[in-house]
């Protein structure tokens, strides 16, 4: 068995097809989306980040400001710069990239953020909301896992068992309560845990967010199993790759996503559906 690749790239660009049309709607009713980023200091992988965030907002139709500043920044003027934003009405959605400074605290920063401008998904009212099916923005990489188990015919994951193996709350943890409201039982995990193949083993689908190279194998892999690589890492040749042993386990998958080409694009792209939909609400 060869598994099947989860094009992230290709899925992208017809959901930012969508979210052109969406921005040249509203567009025509006077409401331009807005999505301010905020970056501070001068992280190298934060710059590419936050460039590739602006060019998809002007590629989209959306309106975008990247907000620079230095790494002496205090935390005060920070969130009284989130607040001026909060007020702003040309701006509808609000992404502060982390990390920040260590002298700025990163969860005081996102509970400023209105929730109604959280297109992050990160502050505490999107969490609770997912939590209880209401209604709020999904944090953006686990929401683009979401859409490419869709795209494959998984929207509704009853009777699967799926394993996150990562337990952050940027991804681990919203990843596992959205397989949760797709019906599906979940289990999370991560890098330490005690015989960790005989759990993804068990599973229908598993999601690799750990930072940490082939931490999934091919004999960790349930042979059918739909594996998505969250994983951002680079190999000993100095290229990118993810989480998963790419060239072993997608010999027993059914689906697997790449690294590069898979998740990342979705991340952005996901970020965009946020925003589209926080103008919309404003509109």
């Amino acid at each position: 068995m060869t598994a099947q690749l989860i094009d992230g790239n290709a899925l992208s660009k017809q959901i930012r097809a969508e979210v052109a049309q969406r921005a040249a709607a509203l567009t025509a009713r006077g409401v331009k989306p807005g999505l301010a980023v905020i970056l501070v200091g001068d992280n190298p992988a934060s710059q590419v980040y936050v460039r590739n965030k602006v060019k998809a907002c002007e590629d989209g139709g959306l309106h975008s400001v990247l907000e620079k500043y230095d790494a002496a920044m205090t935390e005060a003027e920070l969130l009284a710069r989130i607040d001026a934003l909060n007020n702003d009405p040309a701006i509808h959605g609000i992404l502060v990239q982390l990390p920040l400074p260590k002298h700025i605290d990163d969860h005081k920063v996102i509970e400023a953020i209105s929730p109604a401008k959280d297109v992050d998904g990160f502050h505490v009212s999107s969490a609770g909301a997912l939590m209880v099916g209401e209604v709020g923005f999904k944090a953006c990489t686990p929401y683009g896992c979401m859409k490419m188990l869709e795209s494959i015919g998984m929207k509704d994951l009853r009777g699967k068992h799926a394993v996150v193996i990562g337990r952050s709350n940027i991804v681990g943890k919203p990843m596992a309560m959205m397989l949760l409201a797709a019906n599906a039982t979940v289990t999370i995990c991560h890098s330490g845990t005690a015989d960790l193949g005989a759990m993804t083993r068990q599973a229908d689908i598993v999601v690799a967010a750990v930072g940490k190279r082939d931490v999934l194998t091919a004999d960790r892999v349930k042979p059918g199993a739909v594996v998505i690589d969250v994983g951002m890492n680079r190999n000993d040749e100095g290229k990118l790759c993810g989480d998963v042993d790419f060239a072993g386990v997608k010999e027993v998958a059914g689906w697997i996503t790449p690294v590069p080409g898979g998740v990342g694009p979705m991340t952005i792209t996901m970020l965009l559906v946020n925003t589209i939909e926080a103008a919309e609400r404003c509109a």
